[in-house]
């Protein structure tokens, strides 16, 4: 691996730094519910240091650097991740590796999931995967990095050893990852005393230790499934939060009042701060959080005080919250009589069904309508199975009835972009099947577009309010409802039912020519079974449920605290543009 030497490991746990002037690549990762980390992008990699540089001790908004992560707010000083919609708090890391290796150059190795999307590999991963390639070794093991994986080159495909499933992989060109040379400064460690290695006494640094135990108790008992029943979850919840306040160490003697757990007395339950009727007593010492709302005008950043609020109530400590403003999600009451039909949109609801794909007569003969055959190729890679176009397809095995030749390259017609026949054979057959070919490289979509979106409804109409940004023009009400149901062949698990949870979802858009050009063509990819799918949840990670499908919609009404509202003065062309990317344009809305 590329790590090097104690540094490095120091580096893991959050608490050391390279030495002095050696160059290392920065990589920041967040750690998930199975507590593995995962790496940001590079791009968002590249904010995050050059907010460090100018605050070790501030905050930063990832949403600046990737529009997807607008909820997510990076806490330096407390090296955690805080998601202001949900009050989520993960920690996050500052790691170092090599220049040479794959981050250092650029470059993601990433698998396919079930929704034929890319998901990049853990860091270490990519790694261990990029030194194999580059030292052109046919297959990599990963039972010794713990993941029961084979990895075979020459098809760019991963197998699980134990069900025998394959997934396509591919190694991807991308921003390098950032560099820094010497130390980092001290604020980005867990505060520890200058010279006894203990932890510094100060109220700041108390502070900062009280969140990171918080942060591990609850990590800790969210690995445990709790005992049913109130008293169980009471007891505990005493261990894993005495554990936490143990780490942070005890405040000054007299700092308890008679409403709380002297040290060593039984804990309450996480959650005093939401029965009515208890408020806990601020021993003196213990600074106080106030947060007046989340527009940045309170005494101190909402993100901030509202993540490590949250995460000294769950250590134990005690913190002063008011009362937060809640995201406005839904319009006042609407009477029918003020319900009206969009103006030049034909119709209120829209209907799928579970339609039956029409299969083409096999998967060449679709690849061949969109293809040039190519009879010089050029002396380069092919993006599908990364051997060169003059040689053969890494998918020769999977030859069609008709016998391709493994050698045989063409060109997309509109886009230009080349490969092996018998890649895009493969890959059309590992897709929806649906006569469509998208192009790998730059995602031009060839022929019709269909979805996997599950059976269901979509109403919409006009009602008499304003969006924030748009004072002028009314609300156009988009309704979505899609009930549980039982997956279909094209569906991650055949057979196995799915969950359709928060149906039905209401979202909004701008009464205006811009907002119905984009609700005509929202419907065009309803009807195309392109607005949702079944797959595995980003928020919850639950999977086999019903999730949004790559084209972003504004589900917060009157606000936007959560990054899904207006006023938002891009969104309209963003989603346009993410409508494009599915094969939906203006071209569609032409009789």
């Amino acid at each position: 691996m590329a790590r090097q030497g104690s540094g490095a490991l120091l580096a893991s746990a959050g608490l050391g730094f390279p030495p002095q002037n050696v160059a290392r690549v920065v990589v920041w990762e967040w750690l998930n519910e199975h507590g593995r980390w995962r790496p940001y992008s590079a791009a968002v990699c590249h904010h995050i240091e050059n907010a460090l540089k100018e605050d070790a001790r501030g905050s930063v908004l990832l949403g600046q650097a990737d529009v997807q992560l607008a909820p997510y707010v990076i806490d330096l000083q407390a090296m955690h991740q805080f998601r202001q919609d949900t009050g989520t708090a993960r920690p996050v890391r500052r790691s170092f590796y090599d220049p040479s290796s794959a981050p250092g150059k650029g470059i993601v190795w990433e698998w396919e999931t079930d929704g034929s999307s890319w998901t990049p590999y853990d860091m270490d991963i990519c790694i261990t995967i990029q030194n194999a390639y580059e030292k052109q070794h046919p297959w990599l093991d990963l039972s010794s990095l713990g993941f029961g994986y084979l990895i075979s080159f020459s098809s760019m495909a991963q197998t699980n050893r134990q069900t025998q499933r394959r997934r396509r992989l591919r190694r991807r060109m991308d921003l390098a990852y950032p560099l820094t040379a010497g130390s980092i400064p001290k604020s980005q460690s867990w505060p520890v005393g200058a010279s006894t290695g203990q932890p510094c006494s100060c109220q700041q640094c108390l502070l900062v230790n009280s969140t990171r135990a918080a942060s591990n108790a609850i990590l800790a008992s969210q690995r445990r499934k709790p005992p049913a029943g109130p008293a169980a979850g009471a007891r505990r919840a005493g261990p894993a939060v005495g554990a936490a306040r143990a780490e942070a160490g005890r405040p000054p003697a007299g700092a308890f009042s008679r409403s709380q757990s002297a040290p060593g007395a039984p804990l309450p339950a996480l959650n005093n701060l939401n029965r009515p009727g208890r408020r806990a007593a601020v021993p003196a010492g213990v600074p106080a959080l106030p947060v007046k709302n989340l527009n940045g005008t309170g005494p101190v950043h909402p993100a901030l005080a509202g993540m490590t609020g949250i995460l000294m109530c769950a250590a134990g400590l005690p913190v002063c919250l008011t009362r937060a403003p809640k995201p406005i999600l839904h319009p006042p009451p609407v009477s029918k009589s003020d319900i009206k039909p969009v103006p030049g949109v034909n119709g209120v609801c829209r209907k799928t069904k579970k339609k039956h794909l029409k299969k083409s007569k096999n998967p060449e003969d679709v690849v061949r309508r969109y293809i040039q055959k190519v009879k010089n190729p050029p002396d380069e890679d092919c993006t599908i199975c990364m051997e060169r176009l003059v040689a053969a397809s890494g998918y020769e095995g999977a030859l069609s009835p008709r016998g391709v030749k493994a050698e045989l390259v063409g060109r997309l017609g509109s886009c230009g972009h080349m490969y092996h026949l018998l890649c895009l054979v493969a890959m059309y057959s590992n897709g929806n099947k649906d006569g469509s070919l998208q192009c790998p490289t730059c995602k031009a979509i060839y022929g019709e577009k269909t979805g996997t979106q599950p059976p269901g409804k979509m109403e919409f109409h006009l009602i008499p309010h304003s969006l924030p940004g748009y004072p002028d023009s009314k609300t156009i009400r988009i309704v979505y409802d899609i009930p549980t149901g039982i997956q279909g062949p094209e569906h991650p698990n055949p057979g196995r039912k799915f969950t359709a949870r928060g149906f039905p979802r209401h979202c909004y858009l701008p009464d205006n020519e811009k907002g119905r050009k984009v609700l005509k063509l929202l419907i065009v990819a309803w009807d195309r079974r392109l607005v949702f799918t079944v797959g595995t949840s980003n928020t919850t990670g639950e999977s086999d449920t019903v999730v949004w499908n790559e084209i972003h919609h504004k589900t917060e009404f009157g606000s936007n605290l959560t990054g899904h509202g207006y006023p938002d003065p891009n969104y309209l062309d963003n989603v346009l543009a993410e409508l494009l990317a599915q094969g939906v344009s203006e071209a569609n809305l032409k009789d």
